[in-house]
């Protein structure tokens, strides 16, 4: 075992969206900081090998083969992260294996690189609000979440104007829906603006917006940042840094401090506890390439792996102390997991718009917030908390010419007009923190650097599976009263983690005895460690969550350097 000399002020686990926003500011803070990321180094612009390419410059023109599907059977059900295009931002989980107990589906979606997920995720940035925060109170489930929306708006507004969020304010309209800090929209087609007022005209209830995404717009400037480009590449890396990334965004900012020194390929095997001082003293690590295994100390320590990955953490930190994991005298560490479900809600052809057109392949579409079981409304007797849509309406392609007897003049004249109108809609929906969807390690079943692997045990319950029947019965019933035609609903198999979004495994909360940190991110009985990634969540809402964990990022290293500078912890 390697000792390092050097003691840092910080060291943070995980260099993505939340392992950059604390970078970020514990640099700017002034302490010197070290970032653990387990896999390779990636700069900015010069390591997004496909980010130019067309669909012709790949091999079967991108198209994934049989052979691809059959070597990585977990990851062919996501749909895409084994594609071509961008599979060299995922993890190949041939060579990083995971379980799943028997009719316990998992979809586990990692980057393990630096930047991690924040180079792949969608951007969609939504703010928690009180009727999120307050819901397990009064449904009288899991925990109650220590904080309320006063505690954490000016966070999310710092948050925002850093990273740049696009969007469109509402107003009072919608008071679980909060407005934001927020760049120019992008606009609405033709198609998408007759939905919007369709659904305002027919639906007191329901109102459609569009996106509130991590892109650039407008003439606001942002250091080493260009304006978004409406290429809809996103995903194979942005050469402009247009959306928000830790890569393109807080990293660098980090670096220009001089107070950080990333460490890629370092995978932390667990977190060291000091009986005496009851702290943590600093991270066992393993050099991913040599296997060599390294001692690093620190003051305070984020976790900002992922949800997964800091809850195996926590899990394999075993002391005796804590012989079931660090701060798991609750045992709810790597129980109540959740993400959104989704693949359900409905398309329809739209006919009378064949004479309008639209420029570039925004990366964005529409919003519908929740609607379901709101205050002053009359509850759902099936099933609580609710549901939003996103989707989009474009005109089909060239792909319909696949109809073989279709050739000739005729199909060559058709081919050089737009195709009809299509306008779809899927919706993502909450999952409530249950205790028996868990994950935990497997020592019977090690990677090739001997730690345990994960085993996931999850499915949807019967409140998940209620409420997607609504999600589709809804999305019909928009569409239909758009005066849209050839209606089709679908409703896909799918299991948690798909909707990469998993979340709650080291919750957040105000007793030890039922969670594992507390309200500003602090793990209960080890008072220098804090976890602000995904794992701290109490609940999970019905959208995207990423901006929170940025906004609960900033805010946690706020109070840690405070209490440093106090010398409390």
């Amino acid at each position: 075992m390697g000792k390092n000399s050097e003691t840092y002020d910080a060291i943070v686990i995980g260099s993505g969206i939340s392992g950059g926003w604390a970078a970020k500011e514990l640099c700017e803070k002034g302490l010197k900081t070290m970032v653990l990321e387990r896999g390779r180094n990636v700069e900015h612009v010069k390591d997004y090998p496909t980010m130019n390419m067309d669909p012709w410059d790949f091999k079967h023109r991108g198209q994934v083969t049989k052979e691809d599907i059959e070597r990585q059977p977990k990851q062919a059900r996501t749909g895409y992260v084994h594609k071509p295009d961008s599979k060299h931002w995922f993890v190949d989980d041939i060579e990083h294996p995971y379980n799943e107990e028997e009719g316990k589906r998992f979809d586990w979606i990692r980057g393990y690189h630096v930047g991690g997920r924040s180079i792949t995720w969608g951007k969609q940035s939504y703010r928690l609000a009180d009727l999120d925060f307050e819901g397990n109170l009064k449904d009288g489930i899991a925990v109650d979440w220590p904080v309320r929306y006063k505690d954490i708006s000016k966070w999310y507004d710092y948050v925002e104007g850093h990273i740049g969020v696009s969007g469109q304010n509402l107003g009072s309209r919608l008071p679980h829906f909060p407005d934001g800090n927020y760049l120019p929209p992008m606009e609405l087609n033709c198609v998408e603006e007759h939905l919007q007022n369709s659904i305002e005209e027919k639906f007191g209830d329901r109102l459609m917006t569009i996106g509130r995404v991590a892109h650039i717009t407008g003439d606001k400037s942002f250091k080493g940042r260009g304006k978004c480009q409406f290429r809809n590449r996103c995903r194979r890396g942005c050469p402009y840094g247009a959306y928000f990334s830790s890569l393109s965004s807080t990293l660098p900012y980090a670096v220009d401090t001089g107070n950080m020194t990333m460490r890629p390929n370092s995978i932390v095997h667990s977190i060291i506890y000091d009986e005496n001082k009851g702290k943590a003293s600093g991270v066992k690590v393993i050099d991913s390439v040599t296997k060599e295994e390294i001692e690093y100390s620190a003051k305070v320590i984020f976790c900002c792996a992922s949800t997964v990955a800091s809850t195996s953490i926590l899990l394999n930190s075993k002391s005796d102390r804590f012989p079931n994991g660090m701060g798991n005298d609750s045992g709810e560490l790597g129980h109540n997991m959740m993400d959104h479900h989704l693949g359900v809600g409905a398309s329809a052809v739209v006919e009378g718009f064949e004479d309008k057109y639209y420029t570039g392949r925004r990366p964005n579409g529409v919003y519908i917030p929740r609607f379901r079981n709101l205050p002053g409304q009359t509850k759902r007797p099936d099933y609580i908390r609710g549901f939003g849509y996103q989707g989009s309406a474009s005109r089909t392609n060239w792909t319909r010419s696949i109809k073989e007897l279709s050739i000739g003049p005729a199909m060559k004249k058709d081919l050089i007009k737009p195709g009809p109108w299509r306008m779809g809609i899927m919706g993502f929906g909450e999952i409530l923190p249950d205790h028996d969807n868990k994950m935990y390690l497997d020592y019977d079943k090690k990677d090739q650097w001997g730690l345990p692997t994960v085993t996931f045990a999850t499915e949807l319950k019967e409140n998940e599976l209620n409420m997607r029947k609504d999600m589709k019965q809804s999305a019909i019933e928009m569409l239909e009263s758009a005066g849209f035609k050839g209606v089709q609903s679908f409703d896909n198999e799918t299991g948690i983690g798909l909707g990469i979004h998993e979340m709650g495994t080291a919750r957040m909360g105000r007793d030890p005895k039922t969670s594992v940190v507390n309200g500003n991110n602090q793990v209960h009985t080890v008072p220098n460690v804090f976890v602000t990634d995904g794992s701290f969540m109490a609940s999970a809402a019905c959208h995207n969550p990423s901006l929170g964990y940025m906004a609960f990022t900033a805010r946690a290293v706020d109070y840690a350097v405070k209490q440093l500078k106090n010398n409390i912890l």
